[in-house]
């Protein structure tokens, strides 16, 4: 419970700080939670307490909070250059030694690379690109935006209006030409009696029956993400990706995989696109690029786009579009650092990916176990990514009233036991450092039973 005397932390968060995407009922009754630092996959707060880390942060910190290298990277950068942009055709040797890095662990064999600050930035940036590209192609009408309902791309003007979330009403958004298709969750989206093979080429007419209307020539890019992770951890229908992409190639509109999330392993693939078998046009990056020691996102563009850019670039006198930060060499160091840790194997040690896909296995069995609770509807993920589903009603599927928050009390009650999860509509979702062992996977199930058991126990 929330320490009310005038000079605690709790306190002087309220006093001074304002809160985004955050309960502010739970904040009212529970105060802020203030950490001073974390030890691999824990973090620690102001009062000692030690809680495991079931979120990675914001999906980021896989290598845990407190990893040598990447501090170690980070300081002899600061110390060598601690800071440049990436303007004017100049760049630190960390940014061009990124931007190779980036283009040969993606699935391009050639390509180039725009940096910006967050994911939510390289979605604006991608918009951008494609609004420069069609009006340099002599083609200003396309500029429409196709993404999906539930979906999140960030929250600039821009990367808001693509996120397909109700909350964004409070914005007076989405701006025009920003077009919201099914989302294409079969466990909830699915019709009576439909099998989710026919689900996948409802979702797929259903796009072709948007460009009849909308007009190829207006759309500029299908923007989309492997899994859908702030919409609550989606995995798409099976054969989605392989209905849309055909679809998209024969009206000639680029397919953007956004991978903030689950590029870098996430999913126990390098990238989201490589687990579910398609090949992108650009790649949206961020998050995982420098495992969450410093802000960075990326535009990764693959062949075709790279072209075009450039052969529109060259018409005129320059992009104008940038960021004070963009390439910043303390960021770039760290993402190269990152990319080794997750990748390559770093210091002696394994690849951090080897152990995605070591415990993963545990991880799915652990979530089939809870997925057997009378009260949670589906799990789902993908790799070490998952989500709960919380139902008042399985068989049915009919989720608790909005006004009970159970989503929430799940979440605060599992902060009680130590853990840190996050609450996403009715599901609870785990993404838990690349870095996890089995012992703190059990500590991480055993924690959030408790809490279902309790909060279950408590509103049904």
């Amino acid at each position: 419970m929330r320490d009310d005397s005038p000079n605690s932390w709790e306190a002087r968060a309220d006093a001074h700080s304002f809160y985004g995407f955050t309960d502010l009922p739970s904040i009212a009754e529970r105060g802020a939670v203030v950490l001073t630092h974390g030890e691999g996959p824990y973090v620690i707060d102001v009062h000692g307490r030690r809680y495991l880390d079931a979120n990675s942060g914001l999906w980021n910190m896989v290598a845990g909070f407190d990893h040598k290298g990447m501090a170690e990277a980070a300081k002899a950068q600061y110390d060598r250059f601690p800071g440049y942009h990436a303007f004017f055709g100049r760049m630190s040797d960390q940014t061009v030694m990124l931007s190779e890095k980036l283009i040969e662990v993606s699935p391009f064999a050639r390509g180039k690379v725009f940096y910006t600050n967050s994911g939510s930035e390289a979605n604006d940036t991608l918009v951008k690109m494609l609004w420069f590209l069609g009006d340099a192609e002599g083609k200003p009408e396309r500029r429409k935006i196709l993404t999906r309902k539930n979906g999140y791309h960030g929250v600039t003007a821009v990367s808001a209006s693509m996120t397909g979330k109700p909350y964004n009403s409070a914005f007076g958004l989405p701006l025009d030409g920003f077009i919201h298709l099914t989302c294409p969750h079969y466990w909830r989206e699915g019709r009576d009696g439909e099998s989710e093979v026919e689900f996948t080429a409802r979702m797929g007419a259903e796009l072709e029956e948007v460009i009849a209307r909308e007009g190829a020539d207006t759309i500029a890019a299908f923007v989309a993400e492997p899994v859908m992770g702030a919409g609550g951890v989606i995995p798409p229908s099976d054969g989605y990706f392989q209905t849309v992409a055909p679809i998209l190639k024969k009206h000639g509109i680029p397919l953007v995989a956004d991978e903030v999330i689950t590029g870098f392993g996430r999913t126990g693939s390098d990238w989201g696109c490589q687990a579910y078998d398609f090949m992108p046009d650009a790649i949206i990056s961020s998050k995982n690029l420098t495992a969450g020691y410093f802000p960075m996102g990326a535009v990764i563009l693959g062949p075709q786009l790279t072209d075009r850019l450039q052969a529109a670039a060259d018409e005129i006198e320059e992009f104008p579009h940038g960021f004070t930060a963009s390439g910043h060499p303390v960021g770039c160091a760290i993402a190269l650092k990152a990319i080794e840790v997750i990748m390559e194997g770093s210091d002696g040690a394994a690849p951090l990916i080897d152990n995605v896909r070591s415990i993963t296995p545990k991880f799915e069995r652990e979530m089939a176990r809870l997925a057997q609770h009378p009260h949670i509807g589906e799990v789902r993920g993908k790799g070490l990514m998952g989500a709960l589903e919380a139902v008042k009603d399985k068989a049915t599927k009919t989720p608790f009233d909005g006004s009970l928050s159970v989503s929430e009390r799940i979440a605060n009650t599992c902060t009680d036991h130590g853990l840190i999860c996050r609450p996403l509509g009715q599901a609870v979702v785990l993404c838990p450092a690349f870095i996890m062992t089995e012992p703190q996977m059990d500590e991480m199930f055993q924690k959030l039973e408790a809490a279902l058991n309790q909060v279950f126990e408590e509103v049904v």
